[in-house]
């Protein structure tokens, strides 16, 4: 009689766990390339990530891009056909998250993307952004030109969707306070130098230069302009805002301009600010766990995703099970009803008509000095 019980309670237990469907979490990152830098601390912030997320188990399906978009686009067609994930999080590269979406909303598969990618209007309807938008981080850097008294820029970023991006939100924030772009140049990021840019931009001789690159590949341009003896104000963009500048860039590089979310800069911010405690809550565990002065704003973006996953994937629950188009869309549903939350990177709200999601008070200025981001 007791075993006749034991089996019957083991079938109830196996037929239970049957039920249960792991939540998969399709993770493109580049974790080599021109993006490692932002890739690689991304995925050791998801090493730190729960296990389970409203009861359910979540299983991380990582896999490296090598910054490649043709490669980002050949990992989300697996995620979709083969893994049948139920999100998929990346790229860390504005080009290869943008060849990633048609895959993902095609399958009616929620995006979230780990860099500031733009697509036409309209074509969002599965993606959303966990960086801020080019728009808000701009409008940071242009307050900031205004009071240091800029009238003059030249402009020096990438040929691809970032800088584009960068080029076409800043131009009428510019416009509407006066300050002039002089000088525009552009170069690839596989660039190993950017000399004839440099010299254009230099003889323009401008009062300030925003630079429009990421990660270890932002100091190179930006040596290429203080080597050709430009002695005025040099600003990055948040894409810069990682250890990589100042150590590639080392003393030459001090006293740059670089904008950022407030994720790396909780124990600066005042108590007044509402990602003070979430962002010192991110750099105290993930330095605990890689060392001192390891954070990095891109894991900052995997530790907001979690945040987002911990809120919507029990909301969605309540309408479907994971592995079903339905789950699918209802994370999706889920993400734009979801309301205020507190990110370390600032206050995320998205919506139906807004899935970039931040305000305009989002960006922090911060100023380079002795290796580290000071907050103006």
């Amino acid at each position: 009689m007791n075993m006749k019980k034991t089996l019957v309670a083991l079938a109830i237990i196996a037929g239970s766990t049957a039920a249960l469907a792991d939540v998969k979490i399709g993770v493109s990152l580049s974790l080599t390339g021109p993006g490692s830098g932002l890739g690689i601390p991304m995925q050791n912030q998801l090493k730190l990530a729960p296990a389970t997320i409203g009861g359910e188990k979540i299983q991380y399906i990582i896999l490296d891009d090598a910054s490649d978009p043709g490669k980002g686009a050949a990992n989300a067609r697996r995620f979709v056909t083969e893994d049948k994930v139920d999100l998929i999080l990346g790229s860390c590269l504005t080009t290869v998250a943008a060849a990633m979406t048609d895959i993902a909303a095609e399958a009616g598969t929620v995006q979230l993307a780990g860099s500031p990618v733009g697509v036409p209007a309209g074509k969002d309807k599965w993606m959303f952004r966990l960086p801020q938008s080019n728009t808000v981080m701009g409008h940071a850097v242009v307050e900031h030109m205004k009071k240091q008294g800029v009238k003059t820029i030249g402009f020096l970023g990438y040929t691809d969707a970032y800088g584009e991006q960068w080029l076409k939100e800043i131009t009428p924030q510019l416009d509407k306070e006066g300050i002039k772009i002089v000088a525009t140049e552009r170069f690839a990021r596989s660039d190993t130098s950017v000399t004839p840019q440099a010299l254009k931009i230099t003889a323009a001789n401008p009062d300030a230069v925003l630079i429009v690159a990421s990660g270890s590949g932002a100091a190179m341009p930006e040596l290429a302009i203080l080597e050709r003896g430009y002695k005025g104000k040099l600003y990055q963009t948040h894409a810069a805002a990682t250890p990589d500048l100042p150590r590639v860039g080392g003393k030459a590089v001090e006293g740059t301009f670089v904008v950022s979310g407030p994720a790396l800069l909780g124990d600066q911010l005042p108590d007044s600010h509402p990602s003070k405690k979430v962002a010192i809550d991110f750099v105290q565990k993930f330095e605990k766990a890689y060392g001192p002065n390891t954070r990095n704003q891109f894991a900052g973006h995997s530790y907001d995703a979690v945040i987002t996953l911990e809120k919507v994937i029990p909301m969605a629950l309540k309408k479907a099970k994971p592995g079903t188009p339905e789950f699918r869309a209802a994370l999706r549903d889920s993400m734009e009803t979801m309301g205020r939350t507190v990110f370390a990177h600032g206050v995320m709200n998205w919506t139906a008509n807004d899935h970039w999601g931040y305000t305009l008070e989002t960006g922090v200025m911060t100023k380079l000095v002795d290796g580290k981001f000071k907050v103006e």
